[in-house]
């Protein structure tokens, strides 16, 4: 079979276009290398740190560091740092692959993403050439190892208002740095340090600080956390440290730019890497069910733990393949680019930053429900450390919080659809305007027939993309555009007044269902088209259990974002709700799916797998 080419759609693009129109990229797409990538890290977890992770949870950070060191012998740390530097410049799809091959582990995987994301990225995407030289090398092999060092105790999501200081000497040599930095992994095993100041206390910009030979770095007593007890986190305070000229990251005054899209490249690697957690934790949980018996039956067989098994599987069928989905753009966006060219590669990477917020708020958001299932299935047992639910339960936690907020990112979510409408890069506008057009003259919906295996979950979808469109289109109306797609992140943090009074701050709730509704389109927008592609390629016999998990998530989908849709226009719509109510009607689907027969059918298969496996 001709291999069939990835498309690269724009952003937010996939609210106004047709589900499964183009061929997107997916797990079943894995080359024969990322198959030996994956087998690689995968040995790895369960050679190296399966057996020794109890004492990385006691503070062994010698052993952190070995196992980090270890790691970097076989490749696994390096595939971001380009060629040239003593990495491998590889695809934005293996990262995303490694990143969830190493998160059965929670704190190793932590330590191993604070090290390659955030604490090397900068210098690949910001470093100059003698910077990159120096450093890159280093950091691929984890001879040296990275912090990132944004975080203080004021300024956690309004990273701006920092107060860390950077002062340049009188002969112009060196900056002079004073400040304290808050929750920052690897701190107390790091060589290396990227740190955030205000040069004269006003100008935003980011530094490279080396640990060794340098004086006034005081590094704080580890936290006692609830998670990720085996990853090293401290406070960091720098007092009178003098950083070289020449260790300047960037210019001055630009560290935003620094810091924003380290984090927009953090957010989808972190909702990728929660589907590895989600995949282990689901089959040990599976795998219990099946030996755990009670009233003269294994657990497995009761309907209620099945069901739980089948929205499980569901929730990380809808990741996987919402991560790999935007990897493949960026890899086919990324083809023939130097990976050199930073500028190039981040305005690349920043075309899916919508996709990168919803996916890092999905993807946390279903490890922890997947966590708490998995929990509940081991009974009292999972509330004791003697078996895994326990800590993933823990760990899992804190990732709502790293790498922005989800209430921070679901603001990104929205605000960016809206903005990316108002300045003609996404056709918003044209397609609200074209479903009123529908409505005014009381046509059917332009919905192209669908037939075949998934008819009802693909019109379910176009449904709920136009019942969103529609929504949004209210709210833009009663709010103006201006305050819903307001930036909520580096920036002016004046707030823009509307002609009411109001500003972004007073409709952030309604940014949040947006959000809400976005972020289940894009779901249920993407199972469809992997399940289409999946049964174009295999044929329909082979893809039961896809088509019940597609099913599943369009029906939940589409009901939740039916819900917001009116609970938005009851709010916001004043006098008009009526009218639009009827409106949202007449988008809307009279028919259902049966999700408790595919629910069923769901919890079959990975019952009798006892994993997360699709293998045909």
């Amino acid at each position: 079979m001709a291999e069939k080419k990835i498309k690269v759609a724009k952003g937010g693009s996939f609210l106004t276009e047709t589900t499964g129109s183009y061929r997107i990229f997916t797990p079943e797409d894995f080359s024969e290398e990322q198959k030996m990538l994956a087998k690689t890290a995968t040995d790895f977890m369960e050679k190296e740190v399966f057996p020794v992770h109890e004492r990385m949870e006691h503070k062994d950070w010698n052993l952190l560091v070995e196992l980090l060191r270890k790691a970097g012998a076989l490749g696994l740390l390096m595939n971001d740092i380009p060629e040239k530097y003593g990495g491998l410049g590889g695809l934005k799809s293996n990262t995303m692959l490694l990143g969830e091959k190493l998160h059965t582990i929670g704190s190793f995987s932590i330590s191993v993403g604070a090290h390659i994301g955030i604490g090397s990225l900068p210098i690949v995407y910001f470093g100059n050439p003698e910077q990159k030289a120096k450093y890159l090398p280093k950091l691929a092999t984890a001879e040296i190892i990275s912090c990132f060092c944004l975080t203080e105790t004021g300024a956690g999501s309004d990273a701006i208002s920092l107060k860390t200081k950077a002062t340049l000497s009188e002969d112009g040599k060196y900056y002079l740095l004073n400040g304290s930095k808050q929750f920052i992994t690897n701190a107390g095993i790091a060589d290396l340090f990227i740190v955030f100041a205000k040069v004269d206390g006003e100008k935003f910009s980011a530094f490279i600080v080396e640990k060794e030979g340098t004086e006034g770095i005081i590094i704080g007593a580890e936290e006692k956390k609830l998670g990720l007890r085996g990853s090293s986190t401290c406070s960091i305070t720098f007092e009178d440290v003098k950083v070289p000229v020449e260790n300047l990251l960037g210019r001055v005054g630009r560290g935003h730019k620094v810091a924003f899209n380290i984090l927009n490249d953090g957010r989808f690697k972190l909702g990728a890497g929660a589907m590895g957690a989600a995949k282990f934790i689901f089959k040990e949980a599976i795998q219990y069910a099946k030996v755990r018996v009670q009233f003269g039956r294994p657990i497995s067989d009761f309907l209620m733990i099945q069901r739980k098994i089948a929205d499980m599987a569901a929730r990380i069928y809808a990741g996987e393949t919402m991560a790999y989905r935007i990897a493949g753009m960026m890899d086919e966006a990324l083809k023939g680019v130097d990976r050199d060219d930073a500028v190039k590669v981040m305005d690349i990477i920043e075309e899916w930053a919508i996709e990168d917020a919803l996916l890092k708020v999905f993807g946390t958001e279903a490890i922890s429900f997947i966590a708490d299932e998995s929990l509940q299935i081991y009974g009292g047992y999972g509330f004791t450390e003697e078996y895994p639910a326990e800590r993933v339960y823990r760990d899992c936690r804190i990732e709502r919080i790293f790498e922005g907020t989800n209430e921070i990112n679901r603001n990104l979510t929205a605000g960016n659809t809206l903005r990316r409408g108002s300045k003609g890069k996404l056709p918003l506008i044209e397609a609200i305007g074209q479903i009123h057009q529908e409505l005014e003259e009381k046509s059917k919906s332009r919905i192209a027939k669908t037939t075949g295996p998934l008819a009802w979950e693909v019109r379910a979808t176009e449904l709920a993309k136009r019942i969103a469109l529609y929504t949004i289109g209210v709210a833009i109306q009663q709010y103006g555009p201006s305050v819903l797609a307001k930036r909520m992140t580096f920036g002016n943090p004046t707030e823009e007044v509307q002609q009411d009074g109001s500003t972004v701050m007073d409709h952030q709730d309604i940014v949040e269902i947006i959000s809400n509704m976005i972020i289940d389109i894009y779901a249920m927008d993407s199972v469809c088209a992997r399940t289409l592609q999946i049964i174009e390629d295999r044929g329909k016999g082979k893809t039961s259990v896809q088509m019940a998990m597609s099913r599943a998530t369009c029906q939940e989908g589409y009901d939740r974002v039916n819900l917001a849709a009116r609970t938005i226009i009851t709010t916001a719509a004043g006098s008009d709700a009526k009218i639009h109510l009827k409106n949202i009607e007449k988008l809307s689907t009279k028919g259902r799916a049966d999700i408790i027969t595919a629910k069923r059918n769901i919890a079959a298969h990975f019952i009798e797998a006892e994993a997360y496996d699709l293998a045909p």
